[in-house]
């Protein structure tokens, strides 16, 4: 090597830090980094970054480490799936779903209006299934057990535990109100449940306040509202969304919804309980004055309009670290919401002698409405969506900007599945033998008949679904066919093995479904609405259930109903039950609540921006520990950083660096490996991780590689268009096996590893020096400069040789 050469590697050569980010479902961080003996250099029992024991203070010792750069294990895997009570978050995934819909806008040029519009309705959206939630409970809680069973002798003769409030022993509870009193008590500890954990994990995650850097003041551009403008001396810098200083910070927003939803929740409960009795006191001689009724009412709508006044009027500041707190909504609103809940409650408990209950209490109307309500606001996010994809399409975004309103009906339909199945399940048990509904035989007429028409559509549902799902596993078959001799002439094998190329051809035809899936999703989505539609027409209508509406229409068609009725019944039924079931294994068993975790991985991701009460974001906790970890490290020790992320991990790394400042992010490099962050992010949520925020980090990075398989079915390539000014990022389709069969090097045969382990790869090594070597001469280290960036003490630098492969964040 000529002496320039060789003294400008001597120059290179300095702190270089490999920060690994593992991927969804976790590992631990003596995995990542292939020794158990680790050290935690900064970080708590929940999220924390560790080293190697013998790696710890190797940044005074730079050449005791010139094979490779030092790593450290970022481990986050218990922001997700830590303890067996978050398993119980299953039941909040209709939350979880409509909160995804919020950030699957398509991206907008000079459509401000239309975004906060959109962002409204889906909050809208969001506050109809609290309702949902809340009245379902109040439909088995007031409706069936208290108003139905307890008033009926045939029924509560057989519950022991309804004696106190069954009409037979005339004690003081049974007259209706104060039936419909102590019943209040099922939905309203529900309300307060959502409450508590909301504001629990609230403390935990967004009042959490990140790190804040000396960074330029920002203003938004009128042509894109996601992204702003820096300003700054030299030519203007555009910041995307995801690198303004209080998108991780949702401190604020989530407050004010909680406040509001808590309060919704207090006031359906006390709407089902006051309405009735004024209801009664309007229409039947009442001793109690109609006044107190029309006040209690007059009360409760005006509680409404404020909590609707709440949720429209303000969506997130992430421009600035907002650490304001509006005392007098998030204090006020839920007291005076439970103060009308216990108004009405005293109301309710009036003594009204001839009170009697018969029929149902009027959750049929409730039910309706909310059905309208939710499929009104829809339709009009679809138009919403639809106007901001014209102004700027992009092709590869998910149903043509229409992923959002796709989502958020599929949010109301799981909704539906699992209040209307709760509430289906306990008409049954209570009715013993007979069938609710249906008449003859039945001791309870049973929930709203609507909940019996929407039931029955699900049977219609699934057999619509049958033909593109057939369509699709055929479809398969005759890809892995046709990638039969792609696959050999690719190995250059001699003597292919059949069975080995078929089993190489199904991965990869099997891995390229998920491009699919937007496909599925629109069908499911449309089908719901106009099915739901139907169902909201036929029990209108009709006034009655299926299997008695099809009276008289023909043997056949009856029969038809029935069965549609009884299965789609039973199909709720067993889907609520399957969400209790899968949140109660999960809580047992280690490995069931890994999996679990892994859907929180992907849908928790996102900041609570429409529903309060949906599982928490742990990018809120883990975005900031990242960035603060790279920007005390390159500033403390002026060494090179490779930021390395695998799957899920790999969407952090990405978040991390959009929030650097520039004279961080000058000094870092970005590698990923089975990325989903233009596959899945990028379609899905275009506005975030669409083309435009893709080629802007593709330019304010230093250097970035990403790596892919043709047999992932969650990484792909990035599609960044190398001609515009950036440097080349896709490094793939990498050989997946690495050879095809027997050979010297390879004695046995290698697996198809798909989604995990990268780093076998002998890219991957080859990728991340290079990396570093683009990084180019580093400053000398300073005199007396800390090592660790986190406060963690200096200790014995690494005495080895060859450092190999920094170590593994595959999850």
């Amino acid at each position: 090597m000529p002496p320039a050469h060789q003294a400008e590697a001597a120059q290179s050569r300095g702190a270089a830090l490999e920060l690994l980010v593992h991927g969804v479902g976790g590992t631990t961080p003596q995995e990542m980094l292939g020794d158990p003996r680790i050290t935690r250099i900064t970080g708590d029992a929940t999220a924390a970054v560790y080293r190697r024991t013998e790696d710890v203070g190797a940044e005074q010792h730079p050449e005791r480490h010139r094979d490779g750069p030092v790593a450290e294990a970022y481990c986050w895997s218990n922001l997700t799936s830590g303890n067996g009570s978050r398993a119980l978050w299953l039941l909040l995934l209709p939350f979880m779903v409509v909160n995804l819909a919020h950030w699957m806008r398509p991206g907008a040029r000079g459509r401000t209006r239309a975004v906060r519009l959109y962002g409204v309705l889906v909050r809208l959206v969001a506050l109809t299934l609290t309702v949902l939630l809340t009245a379902a409970a109040c439909e088995v809680a007031l409706d069936l057990v208290a108003w139905q069973c307890a008033g009926t002798p045939e029924c509560s003769a057989q519950r022991s535990w309804l004696g106190f409030l069954s009409t037979h022993q005339d004690g003081w509870f049974a007259q209706p109100g104060r039936r419909l009193a102590v019943a209040a008590l099922v939905p309203a500890a529900l309300v307060g449940l959502l409450w508590y954990l909301s504001n629990r994990t609230w403390s935990a995650y967004e009042s959490q306040r990140p790190l804040t850097w000396d960074e330029p003041d920002s203003t938004e551009t009128d042509e894109d509202p996601d992204t702003d403008v820096v300003a700054e001396s030299g030519p203007r810098r555009i910041r995307p969304a995801l690198g303004r200083p209080g998108f991780w910070y949702g401190r604020r927003l989530v407050a004010r919804l909680r406040a509001a939803h808590t309060a919704a929740g207090f006031l359906t409960v006390a709407a089902a309980v006051g309405s009735t009795a004024a209801r009664y006191d309007r229409d039947a001689g009442s001793p109690v004055p109609e006044a107190a009724g029309a006040l209690f009412e007059t009360a409760l709508v005006l509680c409404a309009l404020f909590v609707l006044a709440v949720v429209c009027h303000r969506g997130r500041s992430e421009r600035r670290l907002d650490n304001r707190v509006d005392r007098a909504v998030t204090t006020f609103l839920p007291g005076a919401a439970l103060g009308l809940l216990l108004c009405s409650v005293v109301y309710a408990g009036w003594s009204r002698p001839r009170w009697v209950s018969s029929g149902t209490l009027p959750g049929e109307a409730v039910f309706r409405a909310l059905a309208l309500g939710q499929g009104l606001l829809v339709v009009l996010l679809a138009v919403v969506a639809l106007s901001l994809y014209r102004r700027a399409p992009e092709p590869r975004t998910t149903l043509h900007g229409l992923g959002g309103p796709a989502v958020a009906m599929l949010a109301c339909a799981l909704g539906g599945v699992m209040t209307g199945g709760i509430a289906q399940r306990v008409a049954d048990w209570l009715d013993g033998p007979g069938t609710p509904g249906m008449g003859a035989g039945a001791d309870i007429p049973g929930p709203p008949v609507l909940l019996s028409w929407q039931a029955s559509v699900i049977p219609v549902l699934l057999l619509l679904l049958l033909l593109p799902v057939l369509w699709l596993a055929v479809r398969t078959m005759r890809r892995a066919r046709r990638l039969g001799p792609a696959i050999e002439a690719e190995y250059e094998e001699k003597r292919p093995e059949p069975g080995r190329t078929r089993r190489i051809a199904r991965t990869r035809a099997t891995a390229a479904l998920t491009d699919s899936a937007p496909g599925i999703l629109g069908l499911l989505s449309g089908a719901t609405l106009l099915l739901g539609t139907g169902a909201v027409t036929g029990s209108w209508l009709a006034g009655e259930v299926p299997g008695l509406a099809m009276d008289g229409t023909g043997p056949f068609v009856e029969s038809l109903a029935e069965t549609a009725q009884s299965t789609g019944s039973w199909l709720t039924g067993f889907g609520a039950i399957l969400f209790v079931t899968w949140g109660r294994r999960a809580y047992r068993d280690v490995s069931a609540r890994r999996t679990i975790g892994i859907l929180w991985d992907v849908g928790t991701f996102w900041p609570r921006a429409a529903h309060p009460f949906a599982p928490p974001c742990y990018a809120e906790r883990a975005v900031p520990d990242l960035s603060s970890r790279m920007c005390a490290w390159t500033g403390r020790t002026r060494g090179r950083l490779v930021i390395s992320g695998h799957s899920q991990g790999s969407v952090l790394a990405a978040a991390a660096v959009w929030q650097l400042p520039d004279s961080a992010r000058r000094r870092v490099a970005l590698l990923t490996y089975g990325s989903p962050i233009e596959r899945l992010y990028g379609r899905w949520f275009p506005a975030y991780f669409g083309r435009v925020p893709l080629e802007g980090l593709q330019r304010s990075v230093h250097c970035w590689r990403n790596l892919w398989r043709a047999t992932d079915p969650i990484g792909g390539p990035v599609r960044i268009d190398e001609g515009r000014g950036g440097h080349e990022v896709d490094r793939g389709p990498l050989k997946d096996p690495l050879v095809y069969g027997r050979t010297a090097e390879h004695p046995l045969p290698e697996p198809v590893l798909g989604h995990s382990d990268y780093q076998a790869d002998p890219v991957f090594a080859v990728e991340r020096a290079a990396l570093l070597e683009r990084l180019g001469p580093v400053l000398p280290q300073q005199a007396g400069a800390g090592a660790q960036g986190g406060g963690a003490p200096d200790g014995a630098a690494r005495t080895g040789t060859d450092q190999g492969s920094a170590g593994r964040s595959s999850g």
